[in-house]
């Protein structure tokens, strides 16, 4: 695939910005101060996505609508080896998804299309360059 022109959804907190680049340090697809945004192809993919990270205490979340238009997008939805559980493989040293998402940064990527790990029917997103003017919000959110 080399672009990537339509709807996003993503899950944050309610008040945070929609287009604001992750505050964690390390992510699947992030690490070391990279910028990512993480995204899926429709809302449930959303609620799948963030499912393990829910917490009792957490502050209400909202889904945005958001729109991706980007010219080199490319789609792993079909790589296995990028639906694993990072963190459990985090002690032992960096999570073998960086290298995927290191090489793509360094080829240009501006995305990267990827299976859930629980649901590979539904696709999610990372967006590698947030701050290059390819995404913007589309419409009011809606309910977690």
């Amino acid at each position: 695939m080399n672009g990537f022109s339509g709807g996003v959804w993503r899950a944050v907190f309610a008040g945070a910005d929609p287009l604001a680049s992750v505050s964690a340090p390390e992510g699947r697809f992030h690490h070391d101060g990279q910028r990512a945004i993480y995204a899926s192809l429709s809302p449930e993919g959303c609620r799948v996505a963030i499912k393990r990270y829910l917490r009792p205490d957490d502050p209400p979340r909202l889904i945005h609508p958001l729109r991706l238009d980007a010219a080199r997008v490319i789609d792993l939805s079909g790589a296995p080896d990028l639906s694993i559980v990072w963190q459990d493989l985090r002690p032992q040293g960096p999570s073998p998804t960086w290298a995927t998402s290191d090489r793509l940064r360094a080829e240009g990527w501006q995305a990267m299309l990827y299976a859930s790990r629980t649901r590979p029917e539904l696709t999610h997103i990372v967006i590698f360059t947030p701050d290059a003017g390819i995404l913007r919000v589309l419409g009011p959110a809606i309910a977690f």
